[in-house]
């Protein structure tokens, strides 16, 4: 419009002005028009990473639920309330812990034009846009918060069925406020793992490489939830006093099956969300990239290990299938931007293997993981950032990563989890808050710890066995 009008006037004034004078107006008005095209575009630009990073972060909140089903359907219908309780409160926590610590922890120092402290992300103008940046430090924070719940409820799959409530949400609180945090400094908020090779303007020339989080986000939690597990000790009725197994079946599959499809879905979100932007052909070619690897992958996950289970047990195993999903999306998620398509169903592949035979080994040496989720998200968390180390990667940089840089940071990131939340779960127990009673397991943690149940046919029956 101003370029319009800009034109209009020199016309009308080219009838009372030299010649000279009009030329120069023309030129003038042509600069204004000139520069607004830019600040339009750079409008445009930024609204496309903003609503694109704000769907992608409702995608991954979306992934509770899938986790809610996951493990409903996995345990016993008397731990049901229990169960959606624990997946509601690690949102629910982990949102107000990320806010007031967890995100100045993870991104200390100033966030563009807005500073940045310890406690809390805010400060004057933290609600204002920011367009030095790609995307407002609000979306970013949604996007990572979403993450920090993410990493706290895999763990709730780990201990069903036998731990306390009350100390279910020290734990939730503990790992979004504090644990991931600081891991997810050291990878995204230019801590020590980005930090190897020469320093060449002010950029370390190799870090570690992790693009979506299989060890930041899900072998932090695949390794607290092991730490969980050790702790708590198997469910009543697990293992016989000879250390038999003796298999506890969830009791709807059909609800599993639904989390996982929802949690399929969701990485949509998790991964191609990573990206960060959609404004460019280059950001969009990568993102649909990186949702073609993500599909590999699972469909990988999926295939190998319900050909496994089949190999070993004889029949084909749907919760197998259902985990080698879930095993083929973790491991995918540190490399998606960096491996080919082929390579991705080979990371998938050996993920959904990989799954079957965790739990199997869990199994042998009587740990008890209701749902798999460190097989799931700690060992196929970690193959998926070794995978880096040992596989071709097509798209990334040579260079800017090796086996022992990835091993370093996977060990160093899985060590920091499982101590700590060793420590916490030690101290829960030595006090008496970590386990409850027998009796009250026996009756279900849907009425012991909550006093209502799921289904109106516990509460006629007076309980349920399955």
């Amino acid at each position: 419009m101003m370029g319009i009008g800009g034109s209009l006037a020199s016309v009308a004034s080219a009838q009372d002005e030299p010649a000279a004078a009009t030329d120069t107006a023309e030129v003038a008005d042509a600069g204004d028009a000139d520069s607004e095209e830019p600040a339009a575009d750079a409008g445009v630009g930024y609204a496309f990473d903003n609503g694109f990073l704000f769907l992608c972060a409702v995608l991954v909140l979306f992934m509770q639920a899938g986790f809610a089903m996951v493990e409903v359907g996995l345990n016993s219908s008397k731990n049901t309330i229990n169960i959606l309780s624990k997946n509601l409160m690690d949102l629910s926590v982990g949102a107000l812990l990320f806010f007031f610590i967890g995100f100045g922890l993870m991104y200390p120092g100033s966030y563009g034009d807005v500073e940045n402290g310890y406690f809390a992300f805010g400060g004057t103008g933290i609600y204002e846009s920011s367009p030095d940046q790609t995307f407002s430090p609000q979306v970013d924070w949604f996007f990572q918060a979403v993450f920090a719940a993410t990493a706290a409820t895999i763990v709730s799959g780990a201990v069903a069925g036998r731990m306390k409530f009350n100390a279910y949400l020290v734990y939730s609180a503990i790992l979004t406020g504090l644990i991931y945090p600081i891991s997810g400094y050291w990878k995204w908020g230019g801590g020590w793992l980005m930090q190897f090779g020469d320093l060449v303007d002010g950029e370390y020339a190799m870090g570690f490489q992790d693009f979506a989080g299989s060890a930041v986000v899900h072998a932090v939690g695949g390794f607290a939830g092991l730490a969980g597990a050790i702790f708590l000790g198997p469910r009543l009725g697990r293992y016989t006093a000879e250390g038999k197994s003796v298999p506890l079946p969830g009791h709807n599959v059909a609800f599993a099956a639904l989390g996982v499809f929802i949690l399929w879905v969701g990485w949509y979100g998790f991964n191609p969300g990573s990206q960060l932007a959609f404004q460019s052909a280059g950001d969009i070619d990568a993102t649909v990239f990186i949702a073609v690897n993500t599909t590999l992958a699972a469909a990988a996950g999926v295939i190998v290990a319900t050909a496994v289970s089949w190999g070993l047990f004889g029949k084909p195993d749907l919760t197998m299938g259902l985990n080698g999903a879930l095993g083929g999306l973790v491991g995918i998620t540190a490399c998606c931007d960096a491996m080919s398509n082929s390579m991705s169903i080979v990371v998938g592949a050996v993920a959904g293997a990989l799954v079957v035979l965790s739990i199997v080994v869990l199994d042998k040496i009587k740990i008890d993981d209701p749902v798999g989720a460190f097989p799931v998200h700690g060992v196929c968390g970690v193959w998926g950032c070794m995978a880096l180390g040992i596989l071709p990667n097509a798209h990334l940089e040579s260079g800017s990563t090796s086996f022992m840089i990835q091993l370093i940071g996977t060990v160093s990131i899985c060590a920091w989890a499982f101590i700590t939340m060793s420590v916490v779960f030690g101290v829960l127990k030595a006090v008496g808050m970590l386990r409850v009673s027998p009796q009250e397991e026996q009756a279900g943690l849907d009425i012991s710890e909550h006093g209502m149940h799921a289904y109106p046919s516990d509460a006629v029956s007076g309980g349920s066995v399955v």
